[in-house]
């Protein structure tokens, strides 16, 4: 893969400042084929290929979508499917001003070597689908890696092991530089899932533990940071933790983790939500945007669960209910909006927004 000219990294920059301008951030639309029939067989909707393009259409058709949402990650299907006048969703988000992304992990397997925790592939051509994708109208893409707490760290059979955390930062260092190398820039995603009872000090730990090795390799693969994207977990107890944490504490344990990890150099930080609720992902992030000292980067949303589940449960596969949908996906949207300008307060609600979207060790 040849070095980054001067100009490609000024475009690189350019795309991440985009994504991340004040008061926009991403909806995550890249649910497989088989995540998206779990989600639409909880709303009773049939998960055929043309519900799929229905659904997802009337979210990208949403009146007034570009005011909150700056990027959405397609899935591959996608890329392909068009409106129903027959424009590519890649194209018809560019025309509303929204920079279309791609998730380019081919999922998670087993890691060798160990019983519980796992791995995401796809390397081997990603250079290749990268140029495809760029071609296709793409400008980022996403990569998730996961790791897995379990124990008190350091102990015997705890979690994570480190050959976990070298695998899952290792891996999106090189995914990283084939994406910048394809003209797409990375969203870089260790997420720490929040499976298991552990109190927000350990998740705390682990998360300053697996960003500084992220950032030494991506380092090593002279990744240019600021034509990068981290998209993060919050720092939070593990969601079976009897001990449950404010949306302060939680905002101040996850600036604190950046601020020992994450370059200045870097453009922005876009949180994923983890299986919050829809209005616990929007309270926490807005107090985030509230802690002290926390503006170092951008700091917004790359949501999926948490935008879509009361449009979903709204929507329930029926073509006379989209409009009611995209009432639903425009006031998370807008909730979510507020949040990342530190204006959320709580109370616009939603048809799903108290719905626990946790998962226990969730892939897609």
């Amino acid at each position: 893969m040849p070095y980054l000219t001067e100009e490609q990294k000024a475009e690189l920059k350019k795309i991440a400042e985009a994504i991340v301008v004040p008061g926009k951030g991403i909806l995550a639309a890249d649910e497989s084929t088989g995540t998206i029939k779990k989600r639409f067989d909880a709303v009773s909707a049939e998960n055929t290929e043309d519900n799929r393009r229905r659904y997802r259409q009337l979210l990208f058709k949403s009146d007034g979508i570009e005011k909150y949402i700056s990027g959405v990650i397609l899935f591959d299907e996608q890329v392909f499917q068009k409106t129903d006048e027959g424009v590519l969703f890649p194209d018809y988000l560019k025309s509303k001003g929204i920079i279309p992304g791609i998730k380019v992990d081919q999922g998670l397997v087993p890691l060798e070597g160990s019983l519980e925790e796992q791995r995401a592939k796809g390397l081997d051509d990603l250079y290749e689908r990268c140029l495809k994708y760029k071609k296709l109208g793409c400008d980022f893409a996403k990569w998730r890696c996961v790791v897995k707490i379990k124990g008190t760290p350091g102990e015997p059979g705890s979690l994570p092991t480190q050959r976990s955390v070298r695998h899952v930062t290792w891996t999106l260092a090189q995914y990283a530089a084939c994406c910048q190398a394809a003209g797409l820039v990375p969203i870089v995603e260790p997420e720490i899932l929040p499976d298991g009872d552990h109190p927000i000090e350990v998740g705390k730990a682990v998360t300053i533990d697996v960003l500084k090795k992220q950032y030494d390799a991506l380092a090593e693969y002279g990744v240019y940071l600021p034509g990068t994207l981290l998209k993060p977990n919050m720092v939070t107890p593990g969601m079976q933790c009897p001990k449950r944490s404010s949306p302060e504490e939680i905002a101040k344990a996850t600036v604190e983790a950046l601020h020992q990890t994450v370059p200045q150099t870097m453009t922005g930080v876009v949180f994923l939500s983890g299986g919050q609720t829809e209005e616990e992902a929007s309270v926490n992030l807005s107090a985030i945007n509230n802690q002290k000292g926390g503006n170092k980067w951008a700091l917004t949303f790359s949501y999926g669960r948490a935008l879509q589940a009361s449009a979903q449960k709204a929507w329930a596969g029926k073509i006379e209910n989209e409009a009611k949908a995209q009432q639903e996906f425009l006031k998370r949207a807008q909730a979510n909006s507020l949040s990342s300008i530190g204006k959320y307060t709580g109370g616009i609600g939603g048809a799903a927004a108290a719905d626990s979207q946790f998962v226990a060790n969730h892939t897609y």
